[in-house]
């Protein structure tokens, strides 16, 4: 298991990585925080119903190996406090304020899905806070089907119900072997850490965040032409959740952005080919 050096200098990975807290506006927001402390820190921001414990720790730790890293959850979501939002332009500006809490005047952004929604509206909102960004198993305001995930993925909650599985094992990955092994393979690593879990998701939250993407994919676009900075995009190519032409589209529409679509993945198919995704990002941020 990889490991790293925090302030405190003793070294620790993303699992037993302490849970922090920090006021916001009068709301208290979780984070984790791993990595060296220097350069400019990595904010991860997840996906839907997503809480501390649903981010990759070898994305986490690998990322980690050069960057600090700081992974966070939305209001009302996990340990978090408030209210969850029914808006992406409320989480992004929680983000935004979160960051200037935690000192930074500028940082990388790395989000996944709903994430990846949170981090383009951050980086419209805030273009000077914001050096590079990641998007991954996402796609922009008004994108094709993205107004549909409750449709898409209400029928795949159930039939995880009715096999003992995650829901995830079938939204994530397709159904070949190779995606099966993946998703067996990321659920195993989501429950390396023992001790400290976050809570979960509330169901009103769950379906909170339900209606800010819905709403997300009924927006107007955005002018995404506007944003002047380095954009990585990555998804698989068989993404049922944010269909995968959303981030072709991402990559057609950000100037010089750089697409990388992974073959036999479906949306978490950063976490299916996690080998080769830290490389590549840990490239481009260093680039």
């Amino acid at each position: 298991m990889a490991s790293f050096v925090t302030n405190l200098g003793r070294r620790v990975s993303y699992i037993d990585a302490p849970t922090l807290s920090i006021n916001v506006g009068g709301t208290s927001f979780v984070y984790r925080d791993v990595g060296p402390r220097n350069g400019v820190p990595l904010i991860l921001l997840n996906h839907w119903g997503a809480v501390l414990d649903n981010f990759d720790p070898r994305i986490v730790d690998g990322l980690a190996s050069k960057h600090r890293v700081i992974a966070t959850n939305y209001r009302g979501i996990g340990a978090s406090g408030g209210t969850a939002p029914v808006t992406i332009d409320e989480m992004a500006r929680d983000a935004i304020a979160l960051i200037r809490a935690l000192g930074f005047e500028k940082v990388d952004l790395l989000g996944f899905s709903l994430g990846g929604f949170v981090a383009q509206d951050v980086t419209l909102k805030a273009p000077d806070l914001v050096r590079k960004l990641i998007l991954t198993g996402t796609g922009p305001a008004g994108g094709k089907g993205i107004d549909k995930v409750w449709s898409v993925s209400w029928p795949l909650m159930i039939k995880g119900l009715l096999t003992l599985r995650d829901p995830k094992f079938y939204l994530f990955f397709t159904s070949t072997a190779n995606g099966r092994q993946a998703a067996t393979a990321f659920l195993k690593r989501l429950k390396e850490r023992k001790a400290g879990r976050d809570k979960g998701p509330t169901p009103g939250a769950f379906m909170r965040q339900v209606k800010a993407i819905t709403a997300w994919g009924r927006q107007a676009p955005q002018n995404l032409g506007s944003i002047r900075i380095p954009v990585l995009i990555a998804n698989g190519d068989s993404d049922i959740m944010v269909p995968t032409e959303n981030s072709i589209d991402l990559a057609r529409r950000i100037p010089g952005a750089q697409l990388v679509i992974y073959e036999d993945a479906g949306h978490g198919g950063i976490f299916q080919n996690h080998a080769d995704f830290v490389p590549k990002a840990l490239s481009f941020l260093d680039a």
